[in-house]
């Protein structure tokens, strides 16, 4: 396995327990109603909410500096131009994690954790590709 692989394994893996207990803690104790109500008429389903009202915003910064401290080391990208980079991807990224969420526990009726989990499989693997070869890639002509 390459080192690269491994760091963003390792550093992915742990920012996605982290996400994922904080959505449990989220989830279970935090939303404790089925709808949150943002404002009178936006409200967002307790399982979304735990996910983007309060796990996102600690995984978030923390999964940046991982992955441009730790994984993409070589990257030869500015910093601005890697977080605004790792935002786009991060967007595509809650893309396919909310319709995999809304997939896995209101049609498949997965519980909500286990969901998480699942949905965490299919966002580190489009995440890696994204992020490798978008966000932190070596500008070969920087090189040059």
């Amino acid at each position: 396995m390459p080192i690269q692989t491994f760091r963003y394994a390792v550093c992915g893996g742990a920012n996605t327990v982290l996400g994922i207990v904080l959505y449990f803690v989220a989830y279970n104790y935090i939303f404790t109603e089925n709808d949150v109500h943002i404002t009178k008429t936006i409200a967002l389903k307790r399982h979304i909410a735990a996910d983007y009202l309060f796990a996102f915003w600690v995984a978030f910064p923390i999964g940046f500096y991982l992955n441009r401290y730790v994984v993409f080391q070589e990257s030869t990208l500015k910093k601005r131009i890697q977080l605004f980079r790792y935002f786009v991807v991060l967007c595509g990224s809650i893309a396919v994690n909310y319709f995999c969420l809304k997939l896995f526990v209101e049609i498949f009726h997965i519980y909500a954790t286990i969901a998480k989990i699942l949905t965490s499989a299919v966002v580190i693997a489009f995440s890696y590709i994204s992020q490798r070869n978008y966000s932190f890639k070596i500008d070969k002509e920087a090189l040059e």
